[in-house]
């Protein structure tokens, strides 16, 4: 990972967990951190309703002059409440630690917007969930979903609340997708000087031991030091008990699980365990 690092913000109650995380992995990773905020006037746009072919010609110039002022003061406000909400997110990362955040506005649809600057990004950071779907506790954010599929770079899935993270346990099955993703992480800075857990759920074999000293040998190469276990269940279930039970505070898991022939993120065991953890999911590409 590398680049800098981009916190979404919204006006949603995850954006100070999202600033906060995002703080600690620029600070870890030694990398700027930018905040950014974006205007989707498609959204907007859309809240405006238009009765105006309910009335006489005279009175229906009149109200879309109206309404086209209303429009213009509203797009006005959403500016400024977008930019108060990254000022004060940059107090914070500022006093968090971060030397000179950068924000930024944009204009556009969520998922376009982050697209358009994913090559200037080595982490994105968002919330769980944002304003339009923090209510159904039960789903996931619909732009969250079609973030992770968009995107492929690294992306951190915060909770609401903000942990500092000390322990860290990396799904593995031995996949390319897995494999590549150890290899991500020997070669960052996030998680040294971090107790990590290897975990892989399956049969205790010769063939999972062979791949758990590999990921091992190879996080050490980078200078972490891992444990690895094995343990049976399912992943949904099993990979969160293990989290529980070791004190864990974030999660690193491959982007897709194992959902390798409709590589859909919808329906996967890694979307499962984000929906119903409050850990902190760091999805590798």
């Amino acid at each position: 990972m590398h680049h800098k690092v981009l916190a979404c913000l919204d006006h949603s109650s995850y954006a100070n967990s999202v600033c906060d995380y995002a703080s600690w992995a620029a600070m870890q990773l030694e990398t700027p951190l930018e905040l950014v905020h974006v205007l989707d006037h498609h959204q907007e746009t859309a809240q405006t309703a238009d009765f105006s072919g309910n009335i006489g010609l005279g009175e229906q110039e009149s109200l879309l002059a109206e309404l086209a002022a209303v429009d213009e003061q509203r797009a006005s406000i959403t500016l400024q409440r977008g930019h108060l909400l990254l000022e004060s997110a940059k107090k914070r990362a500022v006093a968090a630690g971060v030397d000179k955040p950068n924000i930024r506005q944009r204009h556009g649809e969520l998922v376009e917007a982050l697209a358009d600057i994913e090559d200037e990004v080595g982490l994105f950071v968002l919330g769980k969930r944002g304003e339009a779907g923090e209510r159904e506790s039960e789903h996931l954010g619909a732009n969250l979903e079609r973030v992770v599929r968009a995107l492929h770079r690294p992306i951190l899935v915060t909770p609401a609340t903000f942990h500092l993270p000390t322990k860290m346990m990396v799904a593995f099955d031995g996949s390319m997708t897995t494999r590549k993703g150890i290899e991500m992480l020997a070669s960052s800075s996030l998680l040294k000087g971090h107790e990590c857990h290897v975990v892989l759920v399956g049969t205790d074999s010769a063939a999972a031991s062979t791949q758990l000293d590999w990921a091992r040998i190879t996080l050490l190469s980078g200078g972490i030091h891992a444990t690895t276990r094995i343990i049976n269940g399912e992943p949904e279930t099993a990979l969160p008990a293990y989290a529980a039970a070791n004190d864990i505070d974030l999660l690193v898991m491959g982007a897709y699980g194992h959902s390798r022939i409709r590589q859909l993120f919808v329906g996967s065991t890694t979307t499962a365990i984000i929906r119903t953890s409050d850990l902190p999911v760091l999805l590798l590409r």
